[in-house]
């Protein structure tokens, strides 16, 4: 069991020689002192570059191996974008400094916002919200900002498929409306009889992703927004799938009036613990004066969701992207996405059962519940055994609607023998699962940490280090 680096403090040791104070030294009056010294690991720095490291072979991330999460586009993040995003021009400067030092910051920042609205079919952008769901969060507000407006406060309800990101309920909630769920039909899209008997005049919108959450992209999606539109309620579209037809279909021509995009997913900005996020929200023409302005030293005052213009960095990051792969290279990149994840549901075919077996398109969700019922072996099983094969396990149990599910998007970045691989792997613990059922409840077996009482871990975390005594 690796220790805590508090655990491996030692008194008096020291990693730094901090030169001699070259301004006049203040005192704080002894009222506002500590009693005691703060209790921080003493360490040297070869100790703290080895705690480190070895912190870093307990994680798995796409620089180790193949990372399938489903719906959340774990890729490769090209390191030219964090040299751009590393530019001393750019890391130096502060929203609040004189108009003329931050000249290629406003250039940076409307470039990206017309790159993405040609993308997105959509007319203006913002790049305040600081993740996904902040970024639904802002997209569901100008919905509500459009009909309050308008003085129609009689639209209160913000309907949600069942198969939708659990977000995008909590998102609508936050912003105070009701949440209607309507069932997915058979085929795993909309059910247009449902949507039609939850429309009405108390509709203020409909949350929907598309390609949707089990990797279907929807066939009627016109008829979908249509529907909606004519019961005078507006389109959000939850952009966490847009890896799948960015550069190929556009949300705004579907009929979507907004958008948020996770820049951290689909424009290869680091994601998860190598955030921060972003998450850009665009609008059609109608919706621009309800948007957050960008809070730049010339504009205060204004509407905003976060301080400043968001996660700048990350933006340069995600133009970085923008620019390298240019208009041939982003739909290269979906349509890749896309042959990736039916090349790797077509290997898994004759052994595993897809929930949907059709045409998908960046990710597709098998249902492991005959698995179960013959061997016992859960969806769970699986994922835990694919960590000791050096394999991300892929999203587990979502969505709802399939029982036993497991969710594998293999994005664009990955090459046919680590997909071949995954594949071989996959297949050997399926037939494990009637071989040695048991060792696959138990896994994983080499990692630091095998199966945590997650229950527990949810109801009574331990998220701080207290020193004995």
């Amino acid at each position: 069991k690796m220790k805590l680096i508090f655990e491996k403090s030692v008194p008096g040791r020291r990693c730094a020689i901090l030169p001699a104070c070259d301004v006049e030294s203040v005192s704080l009056p002894v009222s506002l002192r500590r009693e005691t010294k703060p209790a921080l690991p003493e360490m040297s720095e070869t100790d703290i570059s080895r705690h480190y490291t070895e912190l870093c072979k307990q994680v798995h991330g796409v620089n180790c191996g193949f990372y399938p999460l489903g719906s959340c586009t774990m890729k490769y993040n090209p390191r030219i974008d964090e040299e751009m995003a590393a530019l001393p021009g750019f890391t130096g400067v502060h929203p609040l400094s004189p108009a003329e030092d931050r000249e290629g910051m406003r250039q940076v920042l409307d470039t990206a916002a017309q790159y993405l609205c040609e993308i997105t079919g959509m007319d203006a952008m913002t790049f305040q919200p600081a993740a996904g769901a902040h970024g639904e969060f802002t997209g569901v507000l100008l919905i509500k900002q459009y009909h309050d407006a308008r003085g129609d406060k009689k639209r209160t309800k913000i309907i949600v498929p069942d198969s939708a990101h659990g977000t995008n309920p909590a998102t609508a909630a936050m912003c105070g409306y009701d949440v209607v769920n309507i069932a997915s039909g058979p085929d795993g899209c909309v059910d247009l009889d449902a949507l039609r008997a939850a429309l009405g005049e108390d509709t203020a919108g409909l949350m929907l992703t598309n390609p949707n959450t089990v990797g279907i992209f929807d066939r009627n999606i016109l008829e979908i927004t249509r529907l909606v539109h004519e019961a005078g309620g507006l389109c959000y579209y939850d952009g966490a799938n847009l890896n799948a037809v960015m550069g190929v279909v556009r949300p705004g021509d579907m009929g979507f009036d907004c958008i948020h995009m996770n820049l951290h997913k689909t424009f290869a900005t680091p994601h998860g613990g190598g955030g921060p996020g972003a998450g850009a929200v665009g609008c059609k023409a109608f919706l621009r004066e309800y948007l957050p302005h960008s809070a730049l030293a010339e504009e205060l005052g204004h509407i905003q969701v976060r301080s400043f213009q968001g996660n700048f960095l990350v933006v340069v990051r995600a133009l970085a992207y923008l620019l390298t792969l240019g208009r041939e290279g982003i739909p290269e990149a979906a349509e890749n996405a896309v042959l990736n994840a039916n090349y790797l549901m077509a290997r898994l075919k004759g052994t595993f059962t897809p929930a949907y077996d059709r045409l998908c398109m960046h990710e597709f969700v098998l249902d492991l519940s005959g698995l179960k019922k013959e061997t016992g072996v859960s969806a769970l099983d699986v994922a835990k055994s694919l960590i000791d094969e050096g394999i991300h396990p892929p999203t587990m149990y979502f969505p709802l609607i399939v029982h036993e599910a497991l969710m594998l998007e293999p994005t664009e970045t990955e090459g046919i023998e680590t997909l071949d691989h995954a594949a071989e792997v996959l297949r050997r613990l399926y037939q494990k699962a009637f071989e040695d059922a048991e060792s696959m409840h138990t896994a994983p077996h080499h990692t630091p940490i095998g199966r945590p009482d997650e229950v527990r871990a949810a109801r009574r975390p331990v998220v701080r280090w207290r020193p004995e005594g």
